[in-house]
């Protein structure tokens, strides 16, 4: 695993964190705006962070939360925000948009040159208090993940990472209670964890800690802690639990988002894909069809090659339930429309299943030729294997 897939996998989780001195109104403005922006809300999201740095223009959280609103849009134009994007191989960014919009780089590029000001002067103000270190390292963990994923930037990010963790580190030692500190910790160390034996010893070298279980822990006391980060905890742990099998339990997270944020229809693709990934195709179609529901009365604007995912995503689980029919429509969208390479690779395999289903042998090992092609175009290593394994092997004979 790289430095970047780090930094990725980091992602927003700092973006408006606790800040224990912030004016009240600044933080009430703010807590709003973060409810926005995880409802896909993000035009009433900037302006709620707007108002809360009116009210309170000291204070770095919300200056670093309209920094992470343009961040978080770049990802959601390219198509980079669901799990799938870091389970697997799926690394790349899309190819048709190598530079990001001119307006929201500028965007992020002030608010985050303002809250880092900010933040260092709190520090220098307040060396020895916990919060002051936070908002240090919420600041640079939000930029580590900006200049990886958007600039490029790996030697940039990895110096940013590491402060970051530092910080965080520090608030900890500081204040044990701050148990939403241990997020940005546990992250790191969850994912120095998974890293080869060379990469994890430079890793430790460059003051990064290590240990699976430990990170992981830390992410779920920070999911139980009281903070504006609870739900970034909950995201993370929908990933990890994904990663290491504990569907069910990742499930259980999602339907708490859910709940609190029922206006995000990602969060119902992201259930059916759990699902689908746990061996549940019923609960994943019907999951992914009510968010398709959803999907079509949104006039809200969609993540690079949604549609198409959705689809994609529907299809497998009406090839796993032998739905064929109903796969065979849901699939063909997913290859018509714009969306991922990897994307269509992967609905050109469930493709390729439904023709062995049809005793379609030929028809089959194309599409499976065709799966491959395109998940190796698009670095998608498991969705490319999980594709080859049907050339040679007719997927009816499973």
């Amino acid at each position: 695993m790289t430095f970047v897939r780090i930094v990725r996998i980091v992602l927003v989780l700092v973006c408006v964190p606790h800040s224990a001195d912030a004016n009240p109104e600044s933080a009430r403005l703010r807590a709003r705006a973060y409810e926005y922006a995880l409802n896909l809300d993000y035009d009433e999201a900037t302006r709620q962070m707007e108002a809360a740095v009116k009210a309170d223009p000291n204070d770095p959280s919300a200056e670093r939360g309209l920094a992470a609103i343009p961040w978080t849009l770049i990802s959601f134009r390219r198509g980079t925000v669901t799990v799938d994007d870091y389970l697997g191989g799926v690394t790349r960014q899309n190819v048709a948009l190598k530079e990001p919009p001119a307006d929201l780089a500028t965007r992020f590029n002030t608010h985050i040159q303002r809250a880092t000001m900010l933040a260092e002067a709190l520090l220098r103000a307040r060396p020895r208090d916990a919060d002051a270190h936070y908002q240090v390292g919420a600041t640079i963990g939000l930029q580590a993940s900006y200049i990886a994923t958007v600039e490029g930037r790996i030697i940039g990010a990895f110096r940013a990472a590491r402060r970051a963790y530092d910080e965080c580190e520090t608030v900890i030692d500081l204040d044990a209670s701050r148990k939403d500190a241990g997020l940005v910790v546990g992250m790191y160390r969850y994912v120095v964890s998974l890293m080869s034996l060379p990469l994890r010893m430079m890793a430790y070298v460059a003051g990064f800690g290590g240990g699976k279980e430990r990170g992981l822990a830390m992410i779920e006391e920070a999911a139980a802690y009281p903070s504006e980060s609870q739900s970034d905890a909950r995201f993370a742990l929908v990933l990890l639990y994904n990663r290491e099998g504990k569907y069910s339990d990742a499930l259980r997270q999602i339907t708490e988002l859910q709940r609190r944020y029922p206006r995000n229809r990602l969060l119902w693709l992201e259930a059916g894909a759990t699902a689908l990934r746990g061996g549940r195709a019923a609960e994943a179609e019907s999951q992914l069809t009510s968010g398709l529901r959803m999907l079509a009365n949104d006039r809200r604007p969609r993540m690079f090659g949604e549609e198409a995912l959705w689809y994609q995503k529907r299809g497998a689980a009406r090839v796993a339930l032998r739905r064929i029919d109903d796969a065979d429509v849901d699939l063909g969208h997913a290859v018509a429309g714009e969306s991922r390479t990897w994307v269509k690779g992967r609905a050109y395999a469930e493709l390729g299943k439904i023709a062995d289903l049809r005793r379609d042998r030929n028809g089959a090992r194309v599409n499976f030729q065709k799966a491959v092609m395109l998940c190796e175009q698009d670095n998608d290593p498991a969705g490319a294997d999980a594709a080859r394994q049907w050339i040679d092997t007719a997927y009816a004979q499973r």
